[in-house]
């Protein structure tokens, strides 16, 4: 899809709202709006929030609903400009000086490139949507690089030039704020913060994504993590963990376990930190059983 088309397919927040519910992703105003600004403004999209809000999902629905293939750089600790940009693949260079003889070769051809995430958008910005994940669990150094990167869309490889990109890429990255993020690279962002949807568009989200569970138990299912999430727990819940946890429950229950034992059984899909489920064990019957009504 060329940026014109991005451009008409992003005619307003409320046609990318509906763009995304058809790709199963639920996008409230706010999301909706952000996600407009961010392809019509021509800047990247930061998404903070918490574990499990799907702000990684939002990515790939945004991929979707453009058409476009979605490139993900995993952010990490240590991560450098070699997992990034680019590597040269010597072991084939060295095989390729052997096989050669005494006849030239050009080492630094393409076949010998290996193009890591920013380089194969920056090769077709029109056919890809570059994913910066959790871009704060890196270290100082590569926020550096990348907002680089971001101001001119460019990298420059001594042994080949500059590469720049045709067209401005469209760019989303995530951060669930585990440690503050430069300044500078905010300010080059349309910025948003994801919270839990409320109980009612959690149910409509479980609905939409969990195939066959009915609504009565996704209304349950949400109006339990909702209390759950209150806890204090080292590891809430996300999104994805309730709609596991609905499927899983009717997996149980259509195999002869009642409500709510179903439930109960199924609770580690939903929760995975043994002093959490040590925390919650004690009052999951109530939480359950309220939760049904």
């Amino acid at each position: 899809m060329t940026s014109a088309d991005a451009v008409e397919v992003a005619a307003s927040p409320e046609a990318i709202a509906a763009r995304l519910a058809a790709s199963r992703y639920l996008a409230d105003d706010s999301l909706a709006t952000a996600i407009f600004l961010a392809i019509r403004l021509g800047k990247p999209l930061l998404l903070e929030g918490a574990p499990g809000v799907g702000k990684t999902e939002a990515a790939k629905a945004v991929a979707e609903l453009l058409g476009r293939e979605l490139v993900r750089l995993q952010c990490y600790e240590g991560i450098d400009a070699g997992h990034a940009l680019y590597e040269w693949n010597y072991q084939r260079q060295l095989l390729a000086i052997r096989h050669a003889g005494e006849h030239e070769i050009d080492i630094y051809d393409d076949r010998f490139l290996i193009a890591r995430p920013l380089l194969q958008v920056l090769r077709a910005p029109e056919q890809r949507v570059l994913l910066v994940d959790e871009i704060d669990r890196s270290d100082h150094e590569f926020e550096a690089l990348l907002l680089e990167f971001l101001s001119d869309f460019q990298i420059s490889i001594p042994e080949r030039g500059t590469i720049r990109a045709a067209t401005q890429p469209i760019v989303i990255l995530t951060s669930n704020r585990t440690r503050e993020l430069a300044e500078a690279l905010r300010r080059r962002c349309v910025y948003h913060w994801i919270v839990y949807p409320d109980a009612q568009r959690e149910a409509e989200i479980i609905m939409l994504r969990a195939g066959g569970v009915a609504e009565a138990t996704a209304r349950a299912v949400a109006n339990a993590v909702q209390e759950i999430r209150a806890r204090p727990l080292a590891k809430p819940p996300g999104i994805a963990e309730a709609v596991e946890w609905a499927n899983a429950a009717t997996i149980l229950e259509k195999g002869g376990s009642p409500w709510p034992q179903a439930f109960r059984r199924a609770i580690g899909v939903l929760i995975k930190d043994e002093e959490d489920l040590s925390a919650i064990a004690p009052e999951l019957g109530r939480i359950v059983e309220e939760a049904l009504g």
